[in-house]
């Protein structure tokens, strides 16, 4: 199945320009970051020595994490709002929300090289939680709950290359055997290895 571009809702310029303005790998590809100490466009390396303010910070670290999740503004004001309710540290409650997503889940698990193609999939009815097909990528899995792939997506070339790759290696927080995983507990902030400053985020939208 062709892969589709469902990461960025509707950006489809240069991926690696986006990753290089953020510093990091926000696709999961693993290419590396062309001139990744300067900012893109022609007037990258006098832009990159420009001093941000301390909002210019917040801004980016909060533009970074939703590009790096793939998740448009006002759904990621929704989940801040939303962690911000919850009891904790309101920058890792948001971060474990954003970690329980279906679609992060199934990238988690190895399933899939990229949220972009793990978003699709789910979209597609292609994932089951515990044992009903789920189409709704933002879904948040809970402690017990069992995410598998459906037999009709099994054959697709870049997931069985996945799936014969015993090297990829699943969060403490989960655990998979062949084409089943299983959410052993929701994450906690040692879990996620995404580079977020998320105190950064919880001081922009609490300015």
């Amino acid at each position: 199945m062709p892969i589709l571009d469902g990461s960025m809702a509707h950006y489809t310029g240069p991926k690696n320009r986006l990753s290089r303005r953020e510093g990091v790998d926000l696709f999961g590809r693993g290419n590396k970051l062309r001139r990744a100490t300067q900012t893109p466009g022609q007037h990258g390396p006098k832009g990159s020595k420009r001093h941000l303010s301390g909002f210019g910070v917040q801004l980016r670290e909060k533009q970074k994490t939703k590009r790096l999740y793939g998740i448009m503004e006002k759904q990621f004001r929704k989940y801040f709002e939303k962690a911000a309710k919850t009891r904790g540290a309101t920058g890792e409650k948001l971060l474990q929300i954003l970690e329980t997503r279906l679609d992060n889940t199934v990238y988690r698990l190895g399933f899939v090289p990229t949220r972009a193609m793990a978003r699709q999939i789910v979209g597609h009815g292609h994932i089951l939680v515990n044992g009903e097909k789920l189409n709704i990528p933002s879904y948040q899995v809970q402690e017990g709950d069992v995410v598998s792939l459906h037999e009709s997506i099994q054959i697709n070339p870049v997931i069985k290359a996945r799936l014969d790759t015993a090297e990829i290696a699943t969060p403490d927080w989960l655990e998979r055997k062949g084409t089943v995983g299983k959410v052993l507990s929701l994450p906690a902030r040692h879990h996620i290895d995404s580079q977020i400053d998320e105190q950064l985020i919880v001081e922009y939208y609490s300015r």
